[in-house]
């Protein structure tokens, strides 16, 4: 019996020492990953068309960070669903560093007050950069009487229950900022809700409907053309894209500031160090002068704060209750 109780220690400690060896080189794998990170091709996944302003943002990145990492860095795009589509494909990829998300800020702060969601994109992503911001606008139809804020809101008062304004979808910023509007100016405006920006701009454009708040990079292509009027703009300060535009701010309305930002995300349970490396790489790229210039002069947007990431998970969490909030007040629930 004595031999086998020795036999048995024996065969404990080797099993113990197996295990030892083999939990040091789970902690170790991570590390070792993404200390030869990037191996592969490296996708940024945009949950929006091609050609739509968050698309030209991650081509730009794609474009420079392919020789910064030394590996070829592409863009997919697959819209559809709120963004839900192309979200779903970055959550089933390996956590390997080889995918990541460009996204509008309001995919966590505001989609999951609209629809349902499969994943909670709080504990689901992690924003690591914010890429470029951009500011609403007000905008209305050619044939709305004035062509400032205080002429729009004099015709809304005169044709109460008759003039309506769209969203981009119901329970999103689109959404709540003409709620805000009405409150604010004392307006009854009706909402229409759509499935995305452009029907809802081919029916201001049409007639259908009379105002909208939109991103002014969806805007500014119509307004240029003379087949929109933009009023007023959400930004903390005028848009180099529309400069005689002027904020709500500056007309007395400093409730309806609002700015949205585009980022680079990652799937939570990506290397903490691959993720610090692809945040450092694309920080050097912003503060490329053509970058800038492109982002600003060309599209429109303004630049990212180069807030960390623990910082815009904390600014999503707050937009996120205040959205929540205004949702309530109204008694708005998702579909």
């Amino acid at each position: 019996m004595k031999q086998f109780h020795h036999l048995g220690r024996r065969m404990f400690h080797r099993a113990a020492f197996a295990t030892a060896i083999g939990s040091t080189l789970g902690l170790l794998a991570p590390a070792a990953a993404a200390q030869t990170w990037p191996e592969k091709t490296i996708r940024l996944i945009v949950p929006s068309p091609a050609g739509s302003g968050l698309d030209q943002v991650a081509r730009i990145l794609s474009e420079r960070l392919s020789p910064a990492l030394g590996q070829q860095v592409i863009v997919e795009n697959r819209p559809g669903a709120a963004g839900i589509i192309g979200a779903a494909e970055v959550l089933k990829s390996p956590r390997d560093g080889s995918t990541f998300m460009v996204m509008i800020n309001g995919f966590a702060s505001e989609i999951p007050h609209a629809v349902k969601m499969p994943f909670d994109p709080m504990t689901s992503f992690r924003p690591l950069v914010q890429l470029a911001t951009y500011g609403l606008v007000l905008t209305t139809h050619l044939q709305v009487p004035g062509n400032d804020l205080a002429g729009f809101i004099a015709y809304a008062k005169a044709n109460k229950g008759k003039v309506n304004f769209a969203s981009y979808s119901a329970g999103t910023v689109s959404h709540t900022l003409g709620l805000e509007l009405n409150k604010l100016a004392g307006l009854d405006m009706l909402h229409v809700p759509y499935k995305g920006s452009p029907p809802a701009l081919q029916d201001l454009m049409g007639g259908q409907v009379q105002a909208m708040f939109d991103a002014s990079s969806n805007v500014q292509p119509f307004a240029k053309a003379g087949k929109l009027k933009v009023l007023a703009t959400t930004a903390p300060q005028r848009l180099v894209s529309f400069p005689d535009v002027p904020t709500f701010a500056e007309l007395g309305y400093k409730e309806l500031t609002e700015t949205a930002w585009a980022g680079l995300w990652a799937a939570a349970g990506v290397p903490a160090n691959i993720q610090q490396r692809m945040r450092d790489e694309t920080l050097k790229i912003l503060q490329d002068p053509k970058v800038r210039e492109t982002f600003v002069s060309t599209m429109g947007w303004g630049l990212g704060s180069g807030a960390t990431p623990d910082e815009l998970v904390a600014s999503l969490r707050a937009a996120s209750d205040r959205q929540a909030a205004m949702l309530k007040a109204i008694g708005f629930k998702p579909d």
